[in-house]
């Protein structure tokens, strides 16, 4: 008896003093290149956060691996019908919504305490990350998509006076016609209305849309309703300019393309702009000898509903509840710790979604003007059933409105009947 307790002490001995990271529960984090690069080398920074974590958890373990914008989403997608999702993504709602709804993700109910949503304070963006019953994605940081102008130029030519750069610069549809008009007058080529792909494409309908006050969605997020009368007008609007020389024809232009345009000072505006495209072509600009000024898109009412960017986590259901435990205190790690969370924000050059997060950015008007911008974010749509299958019906009718092959009031009601089959097909 005597040797039986002996040796029964010495195992439980043996197995308290058993390495820590094999008892450990083990996830997967998959991650978009959103976070900044450390010696431009990818993954290091998440890699360094993963490292905090898991000193102060050193119960959890978690694996890491950087998934590109190209390929990435076929691999989630592939994974998911392998059996073989990861734990945690880090990407944007349209996706991680779309995964919500097919029922691959865990809710997020209960990260979403009314502490946490008085603290966002913007409902639009808890909005975002719902499907309407459930919460898929637990955002960090946010941004707003806009337009800008070469201010350069615009000095140059004693054109300033025309736009507003007081406040929030929020001006008219007849004040950014104005502006076109007279830059053409003097020979300049203005902001492009690109249309070759998809590429961007939030940017020409959210101008399209703020022209007249249109509304690319129901509030219901059930039904696409751009063939309204303000928005055939504002999509004539687009080609008349076209045809009048005072915007750009984008036939052979996505975003991209635009901006690469825009950046090198071949024409005077761009219909899509962020804080984000601003540091990335920061560089390019100088060398171009170019400043840029950023600009809410223009309105008949002169009050812009800007389309925008959210940055989130969400985790996988791979049916193991102390992996997503565990998953989910990863998370919120990354958003909520009080150092982490704030400088994960500066690492996407966003702003917080947390107003407790404070200024980010001291000192810094541009980016104090991109975070105002927080007050006119509009519904966000990338989460309506059949998103992807809209998205050519877009650049296919703009094409077809800008080369003169329909009406704008043709390509409109086809736009919104190909979107709306999209819809019904993934119901």
């Amino acid at each position: 008896m005597k040797k039986f307790v002996m040796l029964f002490l010495a195992l439980v001995l043996l197995i308290g003093v058993l390495p820590v990271s094999a008892q450990a529960t083990e996830i997967t984090w998959w991650a978009f290149p959103t976070f900044a690069t450390v010696d431009d080398t990818g993954g290091k920074y998440e890699q360094g956060l993963i490292d905090a974590f898991q000193e102060a958890n050193p119960d959890i373990t978690v694996k890491l691996e950087m998934i590109d914008f190209q390929s990435g989403p076929e691999k989630i997608v592939t994974a998911i019908e392998g059996g073989t999702a990861p734990d945690v993504l880090f990407d944007a709602p349209g996706r991680i919504i779309e995964y919500g709804k097919n029922g691959k993700l865990a809710d997020l109910n209960d990260l979403f305490t009314d502490e946490f949503r008085a603290d966002v304070n913007n409902e639009q963006i808890i909005a975002s990350c719902s499907d309407g019953e459930n919460y898929y994605m637990y955002p960090i940081s946010t941004a707003p998509f806009l337009m800008a102008v070469n201010k350069t130029v615009l000095e140059k030519e004693g054109l300033m006076e025309m736009v507003n750069v007081e406040g929030d610069r929020t001006w008219t549809t007849d004040e950014f016609s104005a502006l076109n008009a007279a830059l053409a007058e003097k020979g300049y080529m203005n902001s492009i209305v690109f249309c070759q792909n998809q590429g961007g494409d939030q940017g020409t309908r959210a101008f399209i849309a703020n022209l007249f006050s249109a509304e690319m969605v129901n509030p219901e997020l059930t039904e696409w309703t751009i063939n309204s009368e303000a928005g055939i007008k504002a999509l004539q609007y687009a080609v008349d300019e076209v045809a009048e020389g005072r915007l750009t024809d984008g036939i052979t232009y996505n975003g991209g393309g635009a901006i690469e345009q825009f950046v090198a000072g071949t024409v005077s505006g761009s219909l899509l702009w962020s804080p984000g495209l601003a540091k990335n072509n920061a560089a390019a600009l100088e060398a171009s000898g170019f400043e840029a000024l950023a600009l809410p898109l223009p309105s008949d009412d002169g009050t812009p509903e800007l389309e925008y960017l959210v940055n989130g986590f969400a985790v996988f259901n791979n049916g193991d509840e102390a992996r997503i435990a565990a998953a989910k205190k990863f998370i919120t790690f990354l958003a909520d710790d009080p150092t982490y969370g704030p400088q994960n924000v500066l690492a996407t050059n966003a702003f917080p979604v947390r107003t407790s997060f404070g200024d980010l950015y001291p000192g810094n008007e541009d980016m104090a003007f991109y975070a105002s911008m927080a007050k006119y974010y509009g519904i966000y749509y990338n989460t309506i059933d059949g998103f992807a299958g809209m998205r050519p019906a877009w650049w296919a009718n703009l094409q077809a409105a800008l080369t003169g092959e329909k009406t704008a009031e043709e390509a409109m009601n086809d736009f919104v009947a190909d979107a709306n089959a999209a819809y019904a097909a993934a119901q």
